[in-house]
Order: C-alpha cells, then sequence, then structure tokens
C-alpha cells in the first residue's frame, strides 16, 4: 500500500458535526525532526465544523515535506497575544525606511493632513488584508511554506516559499549593513581613536566597518537560534523602546522649532495631483508591506485566538500607523520651519543631538529599532523557507544561520550600492509578490471558503489532497504566470509609469480573478485540524 520507505502512514479520522468538541489529538511525534513514525498511536484530527462524515484515511507524513518546525503548532500553549502582534507592528511600521518614504510624501508637497490621508488609506486596506492573512496562520497553525502548498501544491509550494524568501535574504543583508553604519559612527563619536580603524577597503568595508557588521550580525543569529519565542519576546522588549524614542524625539523637534511646525513645504500640491499623490502614496504603503500580508501566518500561527489578531491588527496598524505619520509630519514640518530643510529619516535628528549620552541613547534605540524590524521581515521568512527546502536536513536553528551566512557572503553594502541589483532584481523579484497574494488568498477565501485538511499537508500520497499534478497545482501556475507578467511590465516598462504605484494591486487582483476563474470547483474540499501531528508553540 505504501511503497516509500521514507513515509510512515498513519490514520486520520475526520470526525462528523456529533463527533465532539474535545481534541483527541494532542500527542506528538518523537523529538527528532523527521515525521512521527509508523509506531506511533492512532491519532485523531479534530475538526468540529466539518460537513464530512466520519471516516478512516491512510495519512502517510513525509520527511521531505514534515518536521517538527514545519508541524503544525498545538492550539493549547500558543503564546502570541495582541500585545505580542501590537508590538510585532510598533517595531516595523517605525522603521528608519518607512520614515524616510512618509517624510518621502512631505517633500513631493502632501500637507501634513494629506500626508496622515495617504498613510490612514493605506492602513485601512491593511488591516483587512492582514487580518485575513492573520487568520489563516492562526487557523492551521503551521509557516508560510506549508501554507503555500494548499494552492500550490506541496511540491509547487516551493515556488512563492523561495521568492518571499529570497526577497527577504538580500534585505537581511542590506538592512543589516545600514544598521552597522549607525553603529560605526556611533562608536566614532564615542571613542575617536577608534576613526584610524575607520579607513581602508577590506572587501568594501573598513575594518572598523567590518566589525560594526559581524557584531549585528551575530545579534540576530543568536536571536532567532533561540526560535520564534524568543522573537517574539524581542519584539515585545524593543515595541515600548522605540515608541518612546519616536515621541521623544518629536516632542524635542517640536520645542525646537517654537511649539509649531510647517504644515507643508513651498511646493504644495492641489487638486488632482494632490488627490493623486495621497492615493498613490496610500497604495505604496501597502507594497510596502507586500512581504508581510504573504507571511504573516509564520507569526499568527502562534496567536492565541482570533480576537487576538483583530485586537493587535488594529492598534498596531491603524493606530499605530496615525501615530507614524503624526511623528513623521512633527520631525518634517519641525526641521523646515527650523532651516528649510528636509530630513531625510529620524537619523538626521539624532545628529544634530548635541549632548553626547543623549545621542548615544538614541543611536543604540535605532540600533535595537533595526534589529527589531530585521528579525520579524527579513529573517523568519528565509529561514523557513530554507527549512522547507531541506526539511530532513535543517531545522529552524540550522536553516537561521545558513539564511545569515547567505545574507554576508553576497556582501550586500556592494548590493545596496547598485541600483540596477535594487532595481531590478529586488524590484523584480518584489513585482511577483502580489500575484502570489492574489492567488493563494482567492484560493483559500473564495474557492475553498476556508477549508484545509491540514494533514495532507504532509504528505507525498498521490490520492493527498494537495497531490494535484505531481505536487504541482497547474491552475495556480496558470494564473500566476500572466499576473506577474503584467505586474513586472507596470515595474519596467516606462511607458506604464503612471501606474507603477498601484502595481501591486493590479497583480494580486489580476492573480486573484485569474484564479477565481479557472480554478477546479469539483473537488471535495474536507476540513480538518492538524492536532494530531501538533507540536508546542515552543519546542
Amino acid at each position: 500500500m505504501n511503497s516509500n520507505p521514507d513515509i510512515a502512514v498513519q490514520p486520520l479520522t475526520v470526525p462528523t458535526p456529533n463527533a465532539g468538541a474535545a481534541d483527541a489529538g494532542t500527542s506528538r511525534g518523537s523529538s527528532s525532526d523527521s515525521a512521527p513514525s509508523s509506531g506511533e498511536p492512532t491519532a485523531t484530527a479534530q475538526s468540529p465544523s466539518s460537513p464530512f462524515p466520519s471516516r478512516s484515511i491512510p495519512v502517510a507524513l513525509s520527511p521531505r515535506l514534515y518536521n517538527r518546525d514545519l508541524a503544525p503548532t498545538q492550539r493549547s500553549g500558543r503564546s502570541w497575544s495582541a500585545y505580542s502582534i501590537f508590538t510585532l507592528w510598533a517595531n516595523d511600521v517605525h522603521s528608519l525606511g518607512n520614515y524616510a518614504f512618509a517624510i518621502g510624501l512631505f517633500a513631493l508637497g502632501l500637507g501634513g493632513w494629506q500626508v496622515l490621508g495617504a498613510l490612514g488609506f493605506g492602513a485601512a486596506l491593511l488591516f483587512g488584508l492582514l487580518t485575513l492573512s492573520g487568520f489563516m496562520g492562526q487557523k492551521t497553525g503551521v509557516p508560510f511554506p506549508v501554507m503555500s502548498r494548499i494552492s500550490f501544491g506541496i511540491h509547487g509550494a516551493q515556488i512563492p516559499a523561495l521568492i518571499r524568501g529570497g526577497v527577504a535574504i538580500a534585505w537581511f543583508g542590506i538592512q543589516t549593513y545600514l544598521a552597522s553604519v549607525v553603529l560605526r559612527v556611533l562608536l566614532v563619536a564615542l571613542a575617536p581613536s577608534l576613526k584610524p580603524l575607520d579607513q581602508g577597503d577590506i572587501l568594501g568595508l573598513s575594518p572598523l566597518g567590518w566589525i560594526a557588521f559581524v557584531a549585528l550580525w551575530i545579534v540576530q543569529v543568536i536571536i532567532v537560534s533561540y526560535g520564534m519565542e524568543m522573537i517574539r519576546k524581542y519584539e515585545a522588549f524593543a515595541g515600548p523602546i522605540i515608541l518612546a524614542t519616536m515621541l521623544a524625539l518629536a516632542i524635542w523637534m517640536f520645542g525646537r522649532a517654537g511649539f509649531s511646525i510647517a504644515w507643508h513645504t513651498n511646493t504644495s500640491l492641489t487638486g488632482p495631483a494632490m488627490w493623486g499623490h495621497i492615493f498613490g502614496g496610500g497604495a505604496l504603503w501597502v507594497s510596502i508591506y507586500g512581504t508581510f500580508v504573504l507571511n504573516f501566518c509564520d507569526f499568527t500561527r502562534a496567536a492565541k485566538s482570533k480576537k487576538s489578531i483583530v485586537k493587535g491588527n488594529f492598534w498596531g496598524i491603524p493606530i499605530n500607523m496615525l501615530l507614524f505619520g503624526a511623528v513623521s509630519v512633527v520631525l518634517a514640518g519641525a526641521q523646515f520651519k527650523i532651516d528649510g530643510r528636509i530630513i531625510t529619516s529620524p537619523s538626521d535628528v539624532v545628529q544634530a543631538i548635541p549632548n553626547t549620552f543623549l545621542l548615544a541613547c538614541a543611536s543604540l534605540a535605532l540600533l535595537v529599532l533595526t534589529v527589531a524590524v530585521n528579525l520579524m521581515a527579513n529573517f523568519v521568512a528565509p529561514t523557513y523557507a530554507l527549512t522547507n527546502l531541506f526539511p530532513k536536513r535543517l531545522n529552524f536553528r540550522k536553516a537561521a544561520l545558513v539564511s545569515a551566512v547567505i545574507g554576508l557572503v553576497i556582501l550586500p553594502w556592494n548590493l545596496y550600492n547598485n541600483p540596477a541589483v535594487i532595481v531590478y532584481f529586488l524590484g523584480g523579484l518584489g513585482a511577483l509578490l502580489g500575484p502570489l497574494f492574489g492567488v493563494i488568498m482567492a484560493d483559500y477565501w473564495l474557492v475553498r471558503r476556508g477549508r484545509v485538511n491540514v494533514r495532507e499537508l504532509y504528505t507525498e500520497e498521490p490520492t493527498g489532497e494537495y497531490h494535484y499534478r505531481r505536487g504541482v497545482n497547474p491552475r495556480a501556475i496558470a494564473a500566476l504566470v500572466p499576473a506577474a507578467a503584467v505586474a513586472l511590465a507596470i515595474a519596467f516598462v516606462p511607458a506604464l509609469n503612471v501606474l507603477s504605484e498601484f502595481a501591486w494591486f493590479f497583480g494580486a487582483g489580476l492573480g486573484a480573478i485569474a484564479y477565481w476563474l479557472i480554478a477546479d470547483r469539483r473537488r471535495q474540499f474536507h476540513d480538518a485540524d492538524g492536532e494530531a501531528i501538533a507540536v508546542p508553540v515552543v519546542h
């Protein structure tokens, strides 16, 4: 019955609606990283909402698809509360790159209220998109590469996982480099005797530059090596620090400007141009989070409840983003009133702090911020992608180390200083995120209406629900390709530049519509959880 010696067959029972609500399968497998052995007791996958009759289905857990880090999380013991999710956004929203974006809207000619309008428009959309994405992780308990198997197939899921991971791994190195620049400047300011070390060139960095980069690299590797629970704790620690620092900078600048600010520059926009930039800015704000709307389930798979996601997202996205917008407007407007200059990020403000001790504290806060953003946005995704690619050889810790090494050996400062690499390679990969999101969301919410047989995400049996055709869903690929082509054309063809701000929406919309039109609705969609093969959140 089972020709693959690497696969252990176990029965799966899908209960009827009258089967009772108690979870019957909370036991987990061996402590090793491979799939449970065939000698384990029979487990029950409980799904109280399943409309299907009770039956026993032999399910083969494949070690090419399952290990303890890819396995679904047990519902009991999930640790991500509303506060955990809020601090996730408290860190990421207040990143230096985001401040540069918001202040850039001010520089383009939008007034303070118009900047807030653009960010508010984007935040309202993001709240809905990220809540839907978060619900998927909370229900299934699986990370993004496994979630992608639902629509793309057990092997086709490598496509979205590697695209998302490829974007993140390059930005991990780049963000670590940018943080090392702040650390390098801080070290020279505190110890001028280090200045000679900041001269010379070794593969593009000075000796002090290498020291700063490697030090931050090691800190991040250590944090990630302790798993997602340590990342949650670090984000919870960093969130209040970041909020307090940014509010303090805004209040200090407000006082320097005489407790009033310039609400717009000398070239303020009006009429259609103003509205175009407001909606375009809001659309770009959503595009910036095109990575997160894909793999938010990496975090919400450990969420305590849907209520935690909604509450955390509400305070962390619309409320926090409006606070972020207000800080951006105050920093930019205050500086413009003082000397007519438009800053590029809060780091410009920090450099103007006259007190060395306070300057050092603010700089350290920016480093804490950058590490927090890098961990959640650029480290988790490639780690899961590599684990999914080599589940028999890599667990979360080993994959994190491999990701970090790749982020180091690509010499990311050279990538950052090469506009062609940023625009064509990273920009091209980024343009594919919208179509991926459209296909995955259309399949989950519109076609199968949230019905997922979690355990079958880990079997290579030809009769498995997500085997499709040799492990790949050709309909998902057929929907992805034309949507991706349009998204890439909008991103790179000069004649379509007028649409570039809305490229993510075109890609996501076309991907969703195409999949909706060609999806196979004759298939039966079973709803069964993965408690029988689940592992504790902390393991």
